[in-house]
């Protein structure tokens, strides 16, 4: 491994003495001027191919922000809702619009139908426009770059209708990374992802780390791997992402040995092993596929015999073909974004059903006339169905009359077949007002499901307050404060008839602390199945 440069040791010495956000710009720099000593590959600083201003387009006030990123997306023309979303990041000294014809991306948005995001580093973080996959405040759940690439997605699922469950993460080199710190950090947004030439989630938490988990890799078992993810979103037990590893055998900026890693790491957190169930070759590469128990791919692997550091791409019109080689894109006559896309399932018309992908899926509104919700006292005494649904929506939480609410919602699941097996179901909800915080102090907003009605039909009443539920707290409910939620997922889906969620605080508080939310066809159930 080469040693650092100059700059980069006179960097060392800045970081040590320089605090706080400035202190990120210097690290992240150091870890890019390392990426491109080692690189030896000429080309522009910046890759800037100038974007089209008809379809890269910037988007601004999308959440707080808390990483100061930049929000960049391509939308094909008449896209209608209920597509799949890739969010695609770019690696050091690239950019947005350096990073969607080149690679091939939008070739497939327009051609299989679905929007693309792409976050962009701005130099006041990282110098050399890394994103910042080793900094301890940017790969944590809810907070730093991680939540500014979800207010992102938040954002495409509001504006353009983005299937949430049909949400996919893939990137190069610090953009590899950064994929899988959003697979992590959160497995019940991103449905599958594929880092390409990166290394496994928080190999490194600080910029001395980072040296070694790049070159010459950090050796770690499955099982500490997996332990990583896991406690990225505390409590979440799955369904986990589908996940595609690209690596270059010659890469010696995110080495081999990382490739190696990465599948210890997502195999360990699927509950298979190490040893591929299929392996076979592509365009002369080796390939290798990972069933978990199911049979469900859960991991592939592509090893680009060869090659260096950089996206694979194979230039030209041909039916699997797409890219611009370019610094860090590579012509190694094999599109990644094509592959990846097809274990994604998105091929054709989106729905195809490539390793990894459900078979099935259907997205069911709510059934306005049994929704509602239920008030009672902290122990459930006095319980009696709330008056204001018509008008203000379902409450749940504590009101400011000192009672206690859940909120009842109902979907007709007599769409799934009676011999499907349910891999993945998501409640969306929409907030139509609230008072106070009803998650402070840790508080969770759980999701009881039942296989049927919890009363003696499915009509809110007063006894769903406390009936028994097939699976209490099932899924959750993460804070949000506006718009539109998606809850973490679930598998307990009744398949002849009405399934129904109750939607409650998990502690009662101590002061008025509620949601209203939107019933009917404003609430959502995605399922999917094989």
């Amino acid at each position: 491994m080469p040693l650092p440069s100059a700059r980069v040791r006179h960097r060392r010495e800045l970081l040590r003495r320089t605090p706080g956000r400035l202190r990120r710009s210097f690290a992240g720099a150091a870890v890019g001027a390392l990426l491109v000593t080692l690189l030896a590959v000429t080309g522009p600083a910046s890759l800037t191919a100038p974007a089209q201003a008809a379809s890269l387009t910037e988007v601004t006030g999308f959440g707080s922000n808390p990483g100061n990123l930049r929000m960049f997306r391509y939308v094909p023309d008449g896209l209608p809702a209920g597509r799949p979303l890739v969010v695609a990041m770019h690696g050091c000294t690239q950019s947005a619009g350096g990073f969607d014809d080149e690679t091939g991306w939008t070739t497939w948005a327009d051609q299989w139908g679905f929007a693309l995001l792409l976050p962009q580093q701005q130099s006041a973080n990282n110098l050399n426009n890394c994103f910042n996959w080793f900094e301890a405040g940017d790969i944590r759940r809810d907070a730093g770059e991680a939540l500014s690439i979800k207010q992102m997605t938040d954002r495409m699922k509001a504006d353009v209708g983005s299937d949430p469950a049909r949400v996919h993460a893939t990137g190069l080199s610090a953009g590899a990374a950064m994929t899988n710190v959003v697979l992590a950090a959160y497995p019940d947004v991103f449905a599958a992802g594929a880092p390409v030439a990166g290394l496994p989630y928080a190999c490194a938490t600080s910029v001395v780390a980072a040296y070694s988990c790049m070159n010459p890799g950090t050796d770690l078992t499955p099982a500490a791997w997996a332990a990583k993810v896991r406690d990225a979103h505390p409590g979440y037990a799955g369904p986990w992402p589908a996940v595609s590893v690209w690596q270059g055998t010659t890469d010696t900026t995110m080495v081999p040995a990382n490739l190696t890693e990465t599948v210890e790491q997502w195999t360990a957190v699927h509950g298979t092993d190490t040893t591929p169930d299929a392996t076979d070759t592509v365009n002369g590469y080796p390939h290798a596929v990972y069933r978990d128990s199911g049979g469900r791919a859960v991991v592939e692997t592509y090893t680009i015999t060869g090659t260096g550091h950089g996206q694979p791409v194979d230039p030209g019109t041909g039916a699997e073909q797409c890219g611009t080689a370019g610094a860090y894109i590579l012509d190694a006559d094999i599109c990644a974004a094509y592959h990846i896309g097809r274990f994604w399932g998105l091929a054709e018309d989106g729905g195809g059903t490539g390793p990894g992908a459900p078979a099935q899926r259907a997205v069911i509104p709510g059934t306005a006339a049994d929704d509602g919700y239920v008030k009672a006292s902290a122990d459930g005494a006095g319980a009696a169905v709330g008056a204001l649904e018509a008008t203000m929506g379902a409450a749940v939480g504590r009101g400011a009359d000192g009672r206690h609410n859940r909120t009842l919602l109902s979907f007709d699941t007599s769409v799934v077949p009676d011999d499907a097996t349910v891999t993945r179901a998501h409640v969306t909800v929409t907030r139509a007002s609230g008072g106070g915080d009803p998650w402070a102090g840790g508080n969770r907003l759980l999701v009881d499901v039942r296989t049927g009605c919890f009363g003696a039909s499915c009509a809110t009443a007063a006894e769903d307050w406390a009936a028994p539920a097939t699976a209490d707290g099932a899924a959750e409910l993460v804070r949000f404060t506006s718009g539109s939620a998606d809850s973490t997922a679930f598998t307990g889906i009744n398949r002849g008839g009405p399934t129904q969620l109750r939607l409650r605080l998990a502690d009662p508080p101590a002061a008025a602390a509620y949601l209203f939310l939107r019933t009917g066809a404003e609430a959502r159930l995605t399922v999917e199945w094989e």
